[in-house]
């Protein structure tokens, strides 16, 4: 697996995604909670965080809309948009903000939330359930635009503090403003601006659209403490050859580089035709499993009830990043080799992998001593 080559990116560039002039931009009344500080740090040294002398006033119930943020060890401001903290490094990978862009078109379009991403979401991280999530202090590593970080809000967690590098967060915000336990940053997984004190962290369906997606992993379970649990869902290879072999080669040379609105257009064929095959084909049983002699059985099975709309970004999702790897079990193993316990891997529903381990890091200091 080849990482992509990082290129420093040009002050003006960094400036119009920041001011919103690339990709799409969401106006909301949102804000920064000043609780927030007690779980962010500096990207660029880990300093603590405060409020910059010049940010205007909080509003009655103290929340910031706009304004800046300062490292009290390397003095750098880190600006505050519509209320969401944007704590980036200096040089970012094109790459990255590409990936991030294209992705915030989709849930600035498909923005709204669905009862039944909570069905999903724990089909995902299982074996881990709600109560795991209650009174935790949680960190989300690419939440879009915003449906598990609304979930686990809602569960009780002490807090979480979800991480999106592109305007999705935006949409984030909007979803979980409710939510005084909820925190969304602007920020690079790769290299978090979070404290390392959570007790649980988790990724779903980001890692794989990395770079280095077991450098993603890395880094996203660095920020859970001892004794904490780190969970992540990413796409399998096993059973996705006709991806890699046929949709990948397509993904990169031309749907990734179209512009977004005919890429939608682009994918309704596609999606009206997965959309009758599911109806046709894929009806649950009485246990919810999909039909066993049929590719992708339990997978389409459980998009059964669906809306157009829903299979319709599915495709999209597919279609429009330029970063997507698809893994294979014995690349993925290894991201729990040291450093962990009572690790687990789990084929999911045998086209991608989820994983679940308790962060032992005394363990990996007695393998490294012995070594």
């Amino acid at each position: 697996m080849v990482s992509a080559p990082c290129f420093a990116l040009c002050p003006s560039t960094v400036h119009n995604i920041l001011s919103g002039r690339l990709g799409v931009s969401w106006f909301f009344n949102i804000e920064m909670r000043r609780e927030a500080l007690n779980y962010l740090v500096c990207p660029k040294c880990a300093g603590e965080l405060s409020v910059s002398g010049d940010t205007p006033r909080a509003v009655d119930d103290g929340h910031f809309m706009s304004g800046a943020l300062v490292c009290s060890g390397c003095t750098s401001k880190f600006t505050i948009r519509n209320g969401v903290p944007i704590l980036l490094p200096a040089n970012l990978a094109t790459v990255k903000l590409e990936t991030a862009s294209r992705f915030a078109e989709e849930w600035t379009r498909w923005s709204d939330l669905r009862d039944y991403y909570e069905r999903e979401f724990f089909d995902w991280v299982a074996p881990l359930t709600p109560r795991d999530f209650a009174n935790q202090l949680v960190f989300e590593g690419g939440c879009g635009k915003g449906r598990h970080t609304a979930i686990v809000a809602e569960l009780g967690a002490k807090a979480i503090v979800s991480l999106d590098l592109g305007e999705s967060a935006f949409v984030a915000f909007a979803h979980t403003r409710q939510f005084s336990n909820a925190h969304v940053v602007i920020g690079d997984l790769l290299d978090p601006p979070v404290r390392p004190i959570f007790d649980l962290a988790f990724s779903v369906g980001v890692l794989h659209h990395l770079p280095d997606p077991a450098a993603g992993f890395a880094s996203l379970a660095s920020r859970v403490k001892d004794g904490g649990r780190v969970a992540f869902w990413v796409y399998g290879q096993e059973g996705n050859e006709w991806i890699t072999r046929y949709v990948d080669p397509v993904r990169k040379a031309v749907t990734s580089r179209l512009p977004a609105p005919f890429l939608r257009i682009a994918c309704i064929p596609p999606a009206v035709a997965l959309w009758a095959v599911i109806k046709l084909f894929y009806r649950p049983g009485a246990n919810g499993k999909g039909p066993s002699n049929l590719p992708y059985g339990d997978y389409f099975a459980a998009q059964y009830h669906y809306p157009f709309d829903e299979i319709h970004a599915n495709v999209f999702d597919q279609l429009v990043t330029p970063v997507a790897y698809y893994l294979r079990e014995d690349e993925v193993r290894p991201w729990l080799a040291s450093g962990f316990r009572d690790a687990e891997i789990r084929s999911h529903r045998g086209y991608s992998w989820t994983g679940l381990a308790t962060v032992n890091r005394s363990k990996a200091a007695a393998a490294e001593s012995h070594g």
